[in-house]
């Protein structure tokens, strides 16, 4: 029998209120919190911090706080990947993001999801699909990137939009539902 967690990161329903999930959570919620509360000047502590909440990324991350995220482990990120101001990562199951993608303040990308059915949204079940985000991208302030979407290398997502599909490489796209706009080659 599975438990939650590997319900959880194998996109099936799960129970969130599940006692190790709940202390996850709660020690990620911790580190948020020392990070967020670090000053500019304390980079060292900031450092040492983003390796213990976010272990699965390679060198150079920059996240500028405040930052929140789920669980941390499920973010896989390149080199030199950059968070602006107040970015939100619902890490529920596997978050990629290519090297040198750069996301603006406000960007929020979520994993999770509820189903559609009442009966199991009322009986607390949630599942997740992964998101996977390309090396050179760029998503535009306070675009928010849904469950199961894939962006291609090098694609601009414009500020504000709402990415519910899948964008290829290449490309710059926006809007809400965001849509292609233009090729970038």
């Amino acid at each position: 029998m599975k438990t939650e967690k590997e319900k959880m990161l194998a996109g099936e329903l799960y129970d969130p209120i599940d006692q190790q999930l709940t202390e996850e959570r709660t020690q990620t919620r911790l580190l948020i919190k020392a990070l967020n509360d670090t000053r500019e000047d304390e980079t060292e502590e900031r450092t040492r911090i983003l390796k213990e909440l976010i272990p699965n990324a390679g060198v150079g991350l920059w996240l500028q706080p405040p930052f929140y995220c789920d669980y941390g482990y499920n973010i896989e990120a390149g080199e030199k990947v950059f968070f602006n101001f107040n970015c939100v990562v619902l890490d529920v199951t596997l978050v990629t993001i290519g090297s040198r993608a750069l996301f603006g303040p406000n960007v929020q990308i979520y994993t999770a999801t509820h189903p559609l059915n009442h009966e199991e949204r009322a009986a607390g079940l949630e599942y997740a699909k992964p998101i996977a985000i390309g090396e050179d991208v760029w998503v535009g302030g306070s675009a928010i990137i849904c469950p199961g979407v894939s962006i291609g290398d090098r694609s601009v997502i414009g500020a504000g939009s709402v990415v519910t599909k899948d964008i290829p490489a290449d490309i710059f796209a926006a809007g809400n539902p965001c849509k292609v706009i233009r090729s970038l080659i």
